[in-house]
């Protein structure tokens, strides 16, 4: 018996959504979980697990049938994305997840002949695509970002520096936020750039982290990089407004991801405290311990129903888009934290077993920061609702 065996809020999920759910599920127990942490160790995890990710559909949830998607809505990508969760590799999700950032500008204000050239071969896991913001000076403040793309001819000539990309090594397409009016300040003056990852000039340092071992992380350096005008997304100066409406998707992605990431602390905490014996009886007839597992429980519960109904409220646009935005920032807040709560009380619980390396807690507790700092820090997104809601 789970203690999360409740049936999905009708008014959120329909059948479909619950086969999605069986599907998804299936898939990381099968393919993902059992070689999480042996690809934790080595650092990656085989291409060909993006091939295996389109073919159930994960890919190109929500894109264009046109181009090899499966047109469906935010809900589905919600499933997707607590369901993958529960496989505890942040790493491998966040890369096979890397197309989810680095795909929509392209999708909305690339050429149709950039469209039919990029978006097929990534739906279909034979290309890898990632976006670049961050910059060694400057990451949730978009507006002070540095790198230029200086007109010439036919063009870009692109320098700069981009930091904590995911997927940045093994990409191949990596859309750039750029400063293409280099007398801009601000937001003026930004915009996107598709770069393709043979582009000479583009050079790729891999970095170590504290967690995410088995996603690429790169450091990007543009020296003199010439990237065609037709890769140019948009007008130039439109790249701000696409950069916002990205992060927003991304952090109601990643709050998903952290309620699943939490849930899968819980059960493994679980199954360890019915198993594990202490002075005579199982670990969970411990009040202490059973009170420990309820309180994980209870921030599951919470986070999750604030991003289940966040998600249905943004896919049916309930509310003016300054609340729905402030919202998005919340739930992150609140599923980041519990997942912080249960994966700590998980390794509490573990004991020395939670310290070893190659169980799910050991693993997400490593991986609570970059949960809490990527997509906009605690602090910013604090700082962010505070303005949306008028305060």
């Amino acid at each position: 018996m789970s203690p999360f065996d409740l049936p999905p809020a009708p008014h959120h999920f329909g059948p479909e959504h619950e086969a999605f759910r069986a599907a998804v599920r299936t898939f990381a127990e099968r393919e993902i979980a059992p070689f999480a942490a042996e690809w934790d160790e080595a650092g990656t995890f085989p291409r060909s697990l993006y091939a295996k990710a389109a073919e159930l559909g994960l890919l190109g949830i929500g894109y264009p049938e046109e181009y090899g998607g499966t047109p469906a809505d935010t809900m589905f990508a919600v499933v997707a994305a607590e369901e993958l969760a529960r496989a505890g590799t942040g790493g491998v999700q966040a890369s096979l997840g890397s197309l989810h950032i680095g795909l929509p500008p392209v999708l909305a204000l690339g050429s149709a002949e950039l469209k039919a050239r990029v978006v097929p071969p990534v739906l279909r896991g034979e290309k890898i695509a990632a976006l670049a913001i961050t910059e060694p000076g400057g990451g949730s403040d978009v507006a002070a970002l540095r790198t230029r793309a200086v007109r010439d001819g036919d063009g870009y000539v692109v320098d700069g520096e981009k930091t904590f990309i995911t997927s940045g090594v093994r990409a191949d397409f990596i859309t750039v936020a750029v400063r293409t009016d280099p007398q801009s300040r601000g937001a003026a003056g930004l915009s996107l750039l598709l770069v393709e990852g043979g582009t000479p000039g583009l050079e790729r340092t891999e970095l170590r982290k504290t967690g995410w071992w088995a996603s690429d992380t790169a450091h990007l350096r543009f020296t003199g990089c010439r990237v065609p005008a037709a890769n140019l997304l948009g007008e130039e100066g439109e790249g701000f407004k696409a950069i916002m409406r990205n992060f927003n998707h991304e952090r109601l992605i990643m709050a998903a991801s952290a309620v699943g990431y939490a849930q899968a602390c819980t059960e493994e905490a679980l199954a360890w405290a019915r198993e594990r014996k202490t002075f005579g009886r199982a670990l969970a007839e411990h009040p202490v311990i059973r009170h420990k597992l309820v309180d994980m429980v209870q921030r599951v519960e919470v986070a999750r129903e604030f991003v289940h109904a966040l998600a249905w409220r943004l896919m049916h646009r309930a509310g003016d888009e300054a609340a729905l935005v402030a919202r998005t920032c919340l739930a992150k807040i609140q599923a980041t934290q519990a997942m912080a709560f249960c994966a700590s009380e998980a390794v509490q619980i573990l004991g020395g077993m939670g310290y070893m390396r190659g169980t799910k807690s050991e693993r997400l507790y490593r991986e609570v920061k970059v949960m809490v700092i990527g997509g906009g820090s605690e602090e910013i997104l604090k700082d962010l609702a505070a303005r949306q809601l008028g305060l």
